[in-house]
């Protein structure tokens, strides 16, 4: 039993419950320091938020962008959610292709999004509804290209014990620092310019910066890398 201030005890059941949240915190921020020390790892998080800064503003303000711009009727996020199974399914395979390693990972990585960027920036250059409907459809088949080689990347560069956290830092930070602030910002932006061709051209140029960030890195697949605390199978376990 341990005595509170007043006098009063805590039960040793409480006691060891509440070392054992103290001790799964502690182990958390360990493997925190660890993973944000991972420079592939974080250089490949902080290209796929400039990524993800875009496609989000892209699905929010796109109709209303398209509409100003092209008086479309058709919802542009309509069209994205096609492209994105298409292209995401299209850049599986090719990483796949290209022998699956961190290093064409990320050569797939910066040359989808760099040749997709210019697609999708020459797409708003075109008054035509039908130029840049193609122009921006191949753009953005490129864009989502990206997303199986980000993932290979995030659970390749660190450890197999580190991997759970990996992808969920990953998914946190490309929200809160990606697509939530986008918005917003973009709009401000267009409040400020008063033109959505050239708020969408200035917006379509964050995907450079992304591509320039997931250029010339390289690493060593840490995938196979044997685990300080690894997990026995269940099957082996039993024979």
């Amino acid at each position: 039993m341990v005595k509170f201030p007043g006098g009063k005890r805590m039960p040793m059941k409480v006691q060891n419950l509440r070392g054992k949240y103290v001790d799964s915190f502690d182990n958390i921020w360990k493997d925190m320091k660890v993973l944000l020390l991972e420079k592939v790892y974080v250089v490949n998080v902080l290209g796929y938020i400039a990524y993800n800064f875009v496609i989000g503003a892209y699905s929010y303000w796109g109709p209303k962008a398209g509409y100003n711009i092209y008086h479309m009727i058709i919802c542009s996020g309509v069209l994205q959610q096609y492209v994105e199974i298409f292209g995401t399914v299209a850049g599986g395979l090719v990483l796949d292709h290209m022998t699956s390693t961190i290093s064409n990972a990320f050569k797939l990585l910066s040359f989808a999004t760099f040749i997709g960027a210019i697609f999708c920036f020459a797409a708003f250059c075109f008054k035509s509804l039908y130029v840049f409907l193609a122009l921006f459809s191949i753009g953005e088949l490129l864009v989502f290209a990206t997303q199986a080689p980000v993932n290979f990347v995030c659970l390749h560069s660190v450890k197999p014990s580190l991997r759970p956290l990996s992808m969920a830092i990953s998914t946190v930070s490309i929200h809160i620092f990606g697509d939530v602030p986008s918005s917003p910002l973009v709009g401000l932006l267009q409040d400020h310019v008063n033109n959505w061709r050239a708020t969408a051209l200035i917006l379509t140029s964050v995907l450079f910066l992304a591509a320039a960030i997931w250029s010339f890195l390289n690493s060593v697949d840490r995938y196979n890398e044997d685990s300080e605390n690894p997990v026995t199978p269940l099957l082996e376990e039993k024979a």
